[in-house]
């Protein structure tokens, strides 16, 4: 596992060098960006980790790169840092999914323990993600006939049914079912409906 980097994006210099030592103070990876864009121009999705992201910042402002990084498969944990009469922005950035707000100056120790926090939710999303992603892998190798089989299973149908509605015979029916539940990996009927359920085939 590559380890998590703290992103910091600030125009304030002073607070940018303040936050990095803070982090490697504990031994933490970091990177500093004076501005957003600078921020986008090396994102790489792949980059685990926590982003203290400054609201007001001249350019592209925080609360619109937050808004960018939803639209990614996945991308670092965010924590908003604010200066005084920025309070409701960041309420709003915390709405949309930030891990939480800090004013300006901030404690040490409560920044530390958001930090900590924002990497491990960024590690659990990260799996999830993972996850998701390979059981996507494994119902795109299912043949389209089997993909047909596994909707009419999960939607409760018996084989005998299922035989009928596909004009093919029982045992076929088995067949499919059987290189179904090989092939997405699941051992049981309940292990088949809680991937259907992640790859939203249960309407």
């Amino acid at each position: 596992m590559t380890k998590p980097t703290v992103f910091i994006v600030d125009d304030d210099e002073q607070v940018r060098n303040a936050l990095s030592l803070l982090m490697e103070s504990v031994g933490l990876n970091t990177e500093s960006y004076a501005s957003a864009q600078e921020y986008l121009d090396q994102f790489d999705v792949d980059k685990p980790g926590c982003l203290i992201l400054d609201v007001r910042m001249p350019g592209i402002s925080g609360l619109d790169l937050q808004a960018r990084l939803a639209a990614e498969r996945i991308h670092p944990a965010i924590i908003i840092i604010t200066g005084h009469g920025d309070v409701p922005m960041a309420v709003r950035a915390v709405t949309a999914g930030a891990v939480d707000f800090i004013e300006k100056p901030f404690n040490n120790q409560s920044m530390l323990d958001t930090v900590h926090k924002a990497i491990e939710r960024d590690a659990i999303q990260r799996g999830e993600s993972l996850r998701i992603q390979d059981i996507e892998a494994r119902y795109n190798e299912l043949t389209p006939r089997e993909k047909e089989v596994l909707q009419f299973v999960i939607e409760g149908k018996r084989n005998k049914i299922i035989a009928a509605d596909m004009n093919i015979s029982q045992s076929t029916v088995e067949a499919h079912r059987s290189r179904v539940m090989e092939k997405m990996a699941a051992e049981t009927l309940s292990d088949l409906m809680r991937m259907a359920l992640t790859l939203k085939l249960i309407k």
